[in-house]
């Protein structure tokens, strides 16, 4: 169970995953920074001088000074701290469409295979049959393999 283990921890895949995963938390991290302590600052200065952590519904109908009051006397729905977030995810989910789409550019294109030819034309009805026919199902010619035709009609 051991050897089983250490072979799928040790992986390829299993490690290009851990890594994404620590690069992704770290990435998170460096966004939420970005929002909370750039943008929502900027945003809040153009819209009034607005604190988007001060944005808040105490539950009880009162109004609060600050949050912290409102937490410990009521619940208190957090409107601007949702925004926050919201603003974050959306940044991370379009900073994940870029990369996933310039990966699908990068990766090596298939060649399209090519088809065996299983259909043929039949030189007297030009009916669609199948390659290895000797006789056509619809005028009941026969066909030779060669440039010749011989059959009832001609």
């Amino acid at each position: 169970m051991l050897k089983e283990f250490k072979d799928f921890a040790f992986k390829g895949n299993m490690l290009d995953l851990a890594v994404g995963v620590i690069i992704g938390g770290a990435f998170g991290k460096v966004i939420t920074s970005i929002v909370n302590d750039l943008v929502m600052p900027l945003v809040g200065l153009l819209i009034g001088k607005v604190n988007f952590n001060n944005l808040f519904v105490a539950l009880d109908g009162k109004h609060y000074e600050t949050f912290e009051e409102a937490a410990k006397s009521t619940a208190v729905f957090r409107y601007g701290q949702f925004l926050s977030t919201f603003l974050d995810f959306l940044i991370v989910a379009f900073v994940i469409f870029m990369v996933v789409r310039q990966i699908g550019k990068f990766r090596k294109k298939e060649a399209p295979k090519e088809k065996a030819v299983t259909t043929k034309d039949c030189p007297h009805c030009l009916s669609e049959i199948p390659a290895q026919a000797s006789r056509c199902k619809f005028c009941t010619s026969e066909l030779s393999s060669g440039g010749k035709v011989s059959g009832s009609i001609q």
